[in-house]
This record gives structure tokens, C-alpha cells and sequence, in this order.
């Protein structure tokens, strides 16, 4: 069995969109990633450097986000996993970005990815 570590909901706001309108304001994008990890070693140490640090990752994560100028979501996604694994070393992560309230009557809409 492996463990996974985490990260859900992570708001960051963006350039993206395919619209004019869309290129002119950040809009808000939410991000969740999921590492498998065995933490046996981690938790046996309760020492950060037998762990994945999701701190560091996630200011990586954010300020990447930030800085970023995208059209598609799926176009992100698949920067955020190379950042992920060329960065950090994250040999496997499960992704999800989605723009909340991008679509009238919707509540989200998004992509998931496996990498």
C-alpha cells in the first residue's frame, strides 16, 4: 500500500483564458496535487528531510502560477507537473486545476491529470 501526501485547493489567481477580456485581469485558479509517497521512513525519523517538503513545493507552485501567462488549463497543468517533477524530484503526481465560476451554472470546471 502507498501513501500520498496532499495539497487540496490551492488558490492561486492567473493569467489565462482564451478571451480578450480574459488576458486583461488574474483570475483565480484552484489547484490540487497528490504525490504517492511511502512516509514509513518520515515518520519513523519525524525529520523534514525523509519527506516531501509541500511548503517549499507550494510556494514553487504558487509563484510559477503566478508568474504564468497561459490560454488553457490543460496547457498549465501539464507546466505545473514538469515544474513538479523537474524541481522537486516528484517522480509521480495526480493534478487537478480548475477556474471556479468560469461557466455560468456551473461551480467549477477543470482537468485532471496523471503524470
Amino acid at each position: 500500500m502507498q501513501d500520498t501526501i496532499y495539497i487540496k485547493d490551492l488558490r492561486v489567481k492567473t493569467t489565462i483564458g482564451i478571451f480578450e477580456w480574459e488576458r486583461k485581469v488574474k483570475q483565480e485558479v484552484s489547484i490540487d496535487m497528490e504525490f504517492p509517497f511511502d512516509c514509513k521512513k518520515a515518520a519513523a525519523s519525524d525529520s523534514i528531510e525523509d519527506t516531501i517538503d509541500y511548503k517549499t513545493i507550494t510556494k514553487g507552485v504558487i509563484k510559477f502560477v503566478e508568474e504564468s501567462s497561459y490560454q488553457l488549463q490543460e496547457t498549465l497543468a501539464e507546466n505545473i507537473a514538469s515544474l513538479l517533477k523537474d524541481e522537486y524530484g516528484i517522480k509521480s503526481v495526480k493534478l487537478r486545476v480548475s477556474k471556479p465560476g468560469a461557466l455560468r451554472g456551473a461551480k467549477d470546471v477543470g482537468i485532471n491529470i496523471s503524470r
